[in-house]
């Protein structure tokens, strides 16, 4: 136990662990140990960031994929999603809904829709850089090569999110057919950092096949890659998928491992994701209370939430809608955390 308490000691005060020591903290951790790390989490992103809350407004603007990844509700292969795909001018009226709402950042999520190709890609970016020119653009569009990278940069895009949902290859291939291979992924991760896009990666949490040595292993990469953003959630199974009758993810791990993220890297952003606000009513206030400081309300047309089912069951109404960011600001209220209505670019970053 002295062992585990002098662990938990050096990564709140030192922010670094060895693998195994990342190894013995996941391994036997307890209430006392996860209070804590929640503790100096919170406090740690107080120091960086203050009681603030960023707030990006979340557009999934199409359901169609090319990739079969074993975990996902809308792969290729599940002919039971009913599919949809926002033109670009049902986007642009997202954006001028949440602008008027007060977003200033916009992130572009959809699976990898041969529709959308390089020069739609970048046409869309464009038109809403030139009318919100005070705004972020962040995509989550999966994998291109670089030259694509650099164009959607090039046309007003500074942020990219790409989980790598494992940083331990044999673990990713369990995850994923043979020709969607790993390292494609960390190829692209890097060529998103060269560019000097704000990167987030991240990853499923108790997804099949996944043990303590796997989050090492993530964790271990996290610190190395040094990412913008870390996105974490609970892994939730979907219908019709390989994984349907697998047991989700715990969402307390998931907490546990937010914090731990907090204090490995002080100056990232975190969001409180869906999956986690999903796995739990309280998810995400409990996710900013153990570290997290960004939420995604969705900004999306009512009538194709439903439809972007990565998971089951997946909230999309209530605080988890961009309509109702005056609710969300009296549910942060109460445990002191403001709604900032700014870009919120990481430490370092500036437009």
């Amino acid at each position: 136990m002295s062992d585990l308490k002098n662990i938990t000691e050096k990564l709140i005060g030192e922010h670094t662990l060895t693998k195994e020591e990342w190894r013995i903290l996941l391994e036997h951790r307890n209430p006392e140990i996860a209070d804590r790390l929640c503790s100096a989490a919170r406090r740690e992103t107080d120091r960086v960031f203050g009681r603030q809350v960023y707030v990006r407004g979340l557009i999934e603007f199409t359901n169609i994929c090319k990739k079969d990844c074993y975990y996902c509700g809308i792969r290729k292969s599940n002919s039971c999603v009913e599919r949809y795909r926002l033109t670009e001018e049902e986007i642009l009226a997202c954006c001028k809904e949440g602008y008027e709402a007060g977003f200033r950042t916009f992130v572009l999520q959809g699976g990898e829709d041969g529709y959308f190709t390089e020069e739609r890609i970048c046409s869309l970016v464009s038109n809403i850089h030139t009318k919100y020119p005070d705004c972020a653009i962040t995509l989550s569009v999966g994998e291109w090569e670089k030259k694509s990278y650099e164009r959607f940069y090039a046309a007003g895009a500074e942020r990219f999110l790409l989980r790598q949902e494992t940083a331990d290859p044999k673990h990713y291939a369990k995850l994923h057919p043979a020709n969607q291979p790993y390292e494609t992924r960390m190829e692209c991760l890097r060529n998103l950092k060269e560019i000097g896009y704000q990167t987030g990666c991240g990853f499923l949490v108790g997804s099949p096949y996944q043990t303590i040595d796997c989050i090492v292993e993530d964790l271990l990469f996290l610190e190395r890659f040094r990412p913008q953003m870390v996105g974490i959630g609970p892994f939730l199974p979907a219908k019709n998928t390989p994984f349907e009758g697998e047991k989700a993810g715990s969402s307390e791990l998931t907490l546990f491992l937010l914090s731990a993220i907090r204090l490995s890297l002080p100056e990232v952003l975190l969001p409180a994701t869906t999956a986690l606000g999903t796995a739990r009513s309280d998810g995400r206030l409990q996710g900013l209370l153990h570290g997290a400081n960004v939420i995604m309300p969705n900004l999306s047309p009512v009538r194709v939430r439903e439809k972007y089912a990565l998971y089951d069951n997946k909230v999309h109404s209530g605080n988890e809608a961009a309509e109702h960011l005056e609710l969300l600001r009296a549910e942060l209220a109460k445990e002191n955390f403001t709604v900032a209505i700014s870009r919120g670019d990481a430490p370092g970053f500036a437009k």
